[in-house]
């Protein structure tokens, strides 16, 4: 129990590599499942800051940028001991004067959202988070003249162009940094990449996202979607794997089935969208990178 009155003076800065141990023993302070890696990788594709009572780091806090305008924030932590001081405030306030006026995204708790409203969020969707642990999968079904081919780096483009349609986010920075830390299959016919999912360690085991997959007049996206899903459940079975989607995007009821339950859902929320997010209809994301970086 802390009985700290801050008398003593809490100092804000830079998030540096140099606060990622400090950072991961506060994200398990709260029961994240973030290992370091997971830290080094939010951190390496944006920025942040620190909060520092006495030497020691007591609150973090992340952004990343996205084209010339669009941002997220996230990975937002003050330590239990330490929290109804206005650190998380104080740390949201830094973190919107590096985003200003980009319309900016971020997932949040039932604890976080009403200081979120407060600085001029509003909610416009939710987030389920799916976990679990699969086995004895059927052979999964592919669109016909559709098939499966590991990503190479001459995929590049297409990836950034169908990701960034999906999302609305401009991802020419973010995938490239993604894939040095994780695998991704592309479903293709005649030569054209129409989906795309990637596989990586985080947490407590493996996470799968984005999952993007094109709609057309003879195939419809979602079907396209389950393949991308299904090839990394069933070259990892018995291996703990977790999916973060939006609500709406069809696969839940699916993932269910197969075992992969739903453990939570947070809202999605926005500030300064003064214009629509643009997401493309014609390509659809199913599964997010995490719910930091959308």
């Amino acid at each position: 129990m802390s009985t700290s009155n801050h008398t003593m003076p809490i100092f804000y800065r830079a998030f540096t590599p140099d606060d990622i141990d400090a950072a991961h023993a506060l994200s398990i302070a709260v029961r994240w499942p973030h290992r370091a890696e997971d830290w080094r990788f939010a951190l390496g594709a944006g920025g942040g800051f620190v909060a520092i009572l006495n030497g020691a780091v007591i609150g973090t806090a992340l952004y990343w940028k996205y084209g010339a305008d669009r941002a997220s924030l996230g990975m937002v932590i003050v330590s239990p001991e330490q929290q109804g001081y206005g650190i998380g405030r104080k740390l949201m306030a830094l973190l919107l004067e590096q985003t200003a006026e980009r319309i900016t995204l971020l997932h949040a708790t039932t604890a976080g959202k009403p200081l979120y409203e407060k600085l001029g969020f509003e909610t416009f969707g939710a987030t389920e988070q799916h976990q679990g642990t699969v086995s004895d999968l059927a052979q999964a079904s592919l669109p016909p003249g559709e098939q499966l081919r590991p990503l190479d780096a001459s995929d590049m483009p297409r990836l950034i162009e169908l990701a960034s349609r999906a999302s609305g986010l401009d991802r020419s920075a973010v995938l490239p940094a993604l894939l040095n830390v994780a695998q991704g299959i592309g479903l293709e016919r005649d030569g054209e990449l129409l989906g795309f999912s990637i596989f990586r360690r985080f947490g407590r085991g493996y996470v799968i996202g984005p999952v993007v997959a094109v709609e057309s007049d003879d195939h419809d996206s979602l079907s396209r979607a389950k393949a991308l899903v299904h090839h990394w459940l069933a070259t990892n079975e018995g291996a703990f794997v977790r999916i973060d989607m939006p609500t709406e995007c069809g696969l839940g009821g699916w993932l269910g089935e197969l075992g992969m339950s739903r453990v939570d859902t947070v809202a999605k929320m926005v500030r300064n969208a003064r214009t629509s997010l643009a997401a493309d209809p014609g390509v659809k994301q199913f599964s997010i990178i995490n719910q930091a970086m959308y």
